[in-house]
């Protein structure tokens, strides 16, 4: 039985255009991937896809070169992640079908966070406590991992309660990683690495909620981060619940810039809510990483 929160991947191609898009039923979006040819053509694929009853929201990741047509025809710049494509800037272009799905009531709220996030001073690097251990999960953490996925999150985007899927990520080249303390995880996160584009999302961040005041992401979030330099994945981008403040100041205080904001994006904790992008270039890590020896 197909998982609901699970979508269907289309490759679209005739002599003139090629187009990879994402039908995300659970989150009532069209996501397009990819593409490349007549742009004329592109556009009016992607209304006529859009014109399907579960979507809401089209989402379009686009070169530089399309983003004009696309602003041409009523799509919207939300967000922009540096290098995306292999080197070259990426942008993200949203167009709304309702306009419930357009308003978003927690904007200004959320610009506040934002607010409070770059006046936060930055906190410097800490030792894990004794009795912590941070390592690479493998797939025989899969259940326990969707079990602590479930304590976090009453809802997510993905279907991350599905051990099969957590083992399903890992084979797609996703890097999870943890902190354990006594056979106990009380915070991950992963990142899913773009091996065609050479980029990484790092997601699924979550702590248990009692122990969100022992920095423990910025330790994860630093070792994805070299096992991602290994590989040779430079652009680091990851998005971030905007009503969050915890998460934002983690990305903030990891050298992440702020790139833009995608309005109710996904359903995510418990209702559908806007999320902001940020952004780290990791070629400059171990330039970062001097200077954070230096300062200790």
């Amino acid at each position: 039985m197909m998982n609901i929160k699970t979508g269907e991947v289309l490759q679209l191609k005739n002599d003139s255009f090629y187009l990879s898009a994402y039908q995300d039923y659970y989150n009532k979006r069209l996501k397009i991937e990819d593409f490349r040819g007549n742009m004329e053509e592109i556009i009016h694929t992607i209304n006529r896809l859009s014109e399907q009853t579960h979507v809401e929201k089209v989402i379009v990741k686009a070169r530089i070169e399309s983003v004009e047509p696309l602003i041409e025809k009523g799509f919207l710049l939300e967000a922009k992640v540096p290098g995306y494509f292999l080197g070259g800037d990426g942008y993200f272009l949203c167009k709304y079908k309702n306009s419930d799905r357009y308003q978003s009531g927690k904007w200004c709220e959320e610009d506040g966070i934002l607010d409070g996030v770059w006046n936060k001073e930055g906190q410097q690097q800490v030792s894990l406590d004794q009795g912590l251990s941070l390592r690479m999960a493998d797939r025989k953490d899969a259940p326990l991992l969707s079990t602590f996925y479930q304590s976090v999150f009453p809802i997510y985007p993905v279907p991350i309660e599905d051990p099969e899927y957590i083992i399903e990520q890992m084979n797609d080249n996703t890097i999870f990683m943890l902190i354990e303390e006594r056979g106990k995880i009380i915070a991950a996160a992963s990142a899913e690495i773009n091996d065609k584009y050479k980029n990484a999302e790092i997601t699924d961040c979550a702590t248990l909620p009692f122990m969100r005041k022992g920095g423990y992401m910025n330790h994860i979030i630093r070792e994805l981060e070299n096992q991602l330099v290994k590989r040779h994945i430079y652009c680091s981008y990851s998005i971030a619940r905007a009503l969050s403040f915890g998460m934002n100041a983690v990305l903030h205080n990891l050298h992440y810039t702020y790139k833009g904001r995608l309005k109710n994006n996904c359903y995510i904790f418990d209702k559908i809510e806007d999320m902001n992008v940020w952004y780290k270039d990791l070629s400059n890590k171990t330039a970062e990483k001097s200077a954070y020896t230096a300062r200790n």
